[in-house]
């Protein structure tokens, strides 16, 4: 994002309002320093350890910036960054709420770009396995480092002329947790500054604590400079053609450009937390996992914290912020989307959330589906390609009970908008950014230093047919293949369209930082570390009838799962043994005072037929994409699933 020009491909002076806000500032504190030449506006260079500074000085070479911005993490700072971001049109001001924004990006602009993202290592199958000849490999994208040093120069070279770099020092998880990691993002958009201060611990804390460590994972983002033809949005500056996300774990680096928006330049997000974590785990020996984390407290006051994989969109902040309907119970949230988690001494796996913030898909969220993310999300929050209203709010797809009689609504685009039109209000992956302190079922825990200690493992997706409510691995290697075979409707967060039924494995499959057979082997190698391993399970809230309708009522009324799953933790006998796994014994997931009429049998039917295709379809998939490199505990565990099938 430019700073104080639109196209940011010519120089500029501060001839704004806003550019002599950032002079007469920085004249009375008297930090006017230089880095290569290039005047540091905000910070003091001092302040950065000689790692951090050589790596600044090799990017500005690269990419020519005009001035440098070293971030605080100050309120002064993020004022001056929203004062910054409105005289471009990049955000407008939501005066229904305290301290809100909407930022509606270039409609090129609004997803993961997946089919652009690469790991960059020596060899292809360090990256991902070899998929079978005549089949498109779908589990990463692989580049060499040569490719990608051209990439990265015939992308970056020169491309932050007249802008700012500013240089986001950032740590993933509390800043005193030995489970945590720090990044230092170099970015020329203050969008990306802004949201970087809510979705993790960002400023001068870090950097001090930098001055004891020394090592961070290195971020570089540019929003980028189109090449002519590409009809430009001057308030949302981007690169569609030429987008392009890389990874690089031998060096710990990330490098993006083009793209302003969610994963793609929130660098602290799925490519660092995901991607680059997952091989700093493996190396380490801990996990890295795309799963919120909650606690739940039963009516005898037993508290667990248990950890979920959903693919995005299939209800992660909606389990994570979950009512609970069953009487006495009570969910509190420690993250609703990525879980680092590793072994303590004493054999316990321990889970901290890496972020500060949810960066949560708009809609469907409502007060009937997560109330809780409803009272969080309306402060100090940034909203991106959601419905603008009249009043000064925000609408999308699920809020319609919200809006008040003659409130009009703007669409995402800038369009008016009304029912009658065929097009959604806010766009499918529209989101708020906002500060997870503010949730106010947040576990008192969230920041524990030491992590909280996980229990259960869930493993979900969206299956309309075939797949039972709710049902428990046989053990650990089998827990493994369950989640190795997760399969899932597409959703809005990426690319894809339509429903049609992928498969996700882990919820994973866009995040792996490394091959996804030696990740299955480093979930296997678990076993060996601890045997005091969580238990896992499958859960599935979206299976259909054969009306079309929903045969679970969902949303709080899943704490009924999760009440069967505490007695499966304190081993109490309410499951019955399926070929598939263990599912809630007759009688033993409690309905008391469901109103909704449950269809059991429907609900938990296991057809032979289905899941002969469904082990099918799994036995394809391993052949054709992961092949040789599919360890020999799943395959076996697979075998052995299609023997008990066979027999049903």
């Amino acid at each position: 994002m430019p700073d104080i020009i639109e196209s940011g491909r010519s120089s500029t002076s501060y001839s704004s309002e806003a550019g002599k806000a950032i002079k007469n500032r920085n004249l009375n504190v008297g930090l006017f320093q230089q880095l290569r030449g290039v005047s540091v506006v905000n910070g003091n260079v001092k302040d950065l350890t000689p790692k951090v500074k050589l790596y600044v000085e090799e990017k500005i070479d690269l990419c020519h910036p005009e001035r440098v911005h070293i971030c605080d993490g100050t309120e002064n700072e993020n004022s001056h960054l929203i004062q910054l971001m409105q005289q471009q049109g990049t955000i407008v001001p939501l005066p229904k709420y305290d301290n809100c924004w909407l930022a509606r990006t270039n409609p090129a602009d609004t997803a993961r770009v997946e089919s652009k993202t690469f790991i960059c290592t020596e060899s292809r199958s360090e990256t991902i396995p070899t998929p079978v000849d005549g089949v498109k490999g779908t589990l990463g994208n692989w580049m060499s480092p040569e490719k990608m040093n051209e990439a990265v120069k015939e992308r970056f070279s020169g491309c932050m002329r007249g802008r700012t770099m500013y240089v986001v020092p950032f740590s993933m998880g509390p800043v005193t947790s030995h489970l945590s990691k720090i990044g230092i993002e170099l970015t020329d958009s203050p969008y990306v500054v802004a949201s970087m201060k809510i979705m993790t611990r960002m400023g001068n804390e870090v950097l001090k604590k930098l001055q004891e460590t020394d090592e961070f994972v290195k971020c570089l983002h540019s929003v980028g400079t189109p090449s002519s033809g590409f009809i430009e949005m001057p308030s949302w500056p981007c690169d569609p053609e030429r987008t392009i996300i890389l990874h690089k774990p031998q060096n710990n680096e990330i490098v993006s450009y083009g793209s302003g928006y969610g994963g793609n330049s929130l660098l602290g997000k799925k490519c660092f937390a995901l991607r680059i974590g997952s091989t700093i785990a493996r190396r380490e020996g801990w996990l890295a996992e795309h799963m919120l984390i909650l606690g739940i407290t039963n009516p005898k006051g037993e508290k667990r914290y248990i950890a979920a994989a959903f693919p995005s969109a299939c209800g992660k902040t909606n389990l994570a912020m979950m009512t609970p309907k069953l009487p006495g119970f009570k969910v509190e949230c420690v993250g609703d989307d990525i879980a680092w988690m590793r072994f303590d001494k004493n054999g316990q796996l321990r889970a901290i959330n890496p972020e500060n913030g949810f960066f949560g898909v708009a809609p469907g969220t409502s007060t009937k589906s997560n109330p809780i993310a409803m009272k969080t999300i309306f402060k100090d929050t940034i909203f991106t390609n959601v419905a603008a209203t009249s009043d000064g709010g925000v609408f999308w797809e699920g809020m319609e009970d919200e809006v008040r009689a003659g409130v009009t609504i703007t669409d995402w685009t800038g369009v008016k908008w009304s029912k009658q039109l065929k097009t959604p209000a806010a766009h499918p992956n529209s989101r708020f950014c906002t500060p997870a302190s503010q949730c106010p079922i947040i576990d008192p825990k969230w920041e524990d230093p030491e992590g909280v200690p996980i229990s259960a493992i869930l493993f979900g997706g969206r299956r309309p047919h075939g797949v039972p409510l709710v049902y428990e691995a046989m053990s650990w290697q089998h827990g493994v293949l369950i989640g190795a075979a997760m399969r899932s409707e597409a959703t809005a967060a990426a690319e894809h369209k339509g429903k049609v039924i992928m498969h996700d494995p882990f919820a994973m499959r866009p995040f792996f930082g490394y091959n996804f057979g030696d990740y299955l082997q480093h979930w296997l190698s678990m076993e060996n570390r601890s045997s005091n391993l969580p238990k896992i399970f499958h859960v599935n809230w979206f299976r259909k009838g054969s009306d079309g309708k929903f045969l679970w009522p969902g949303f709080g009324e899943n704490s009924r799962v999760l009440d069967w799953v505490l007695r499966r933790l304190n081993n109490e006998d309410c499951a019955q043994k399926t070929p598939i796994g263990l599912v809630p014994s007759a009688g033993s997931l409690n309905l008391e005072g469901l109103h909704d009429n449950v269809d059991m049998e429907q609900l938990f039917g296991l057809e032979k037929e289905f899941w002969l295709e469904e082990v099918f379809a799994i036995e394809k998939y391993f052949k054709e994409q992961v092949g040789k490199d599919l360890p020999a505990q799943v395959t076996q565990q697979l075998r052995e699933l299609k023997k008990r099938v066979e027999a049903m």
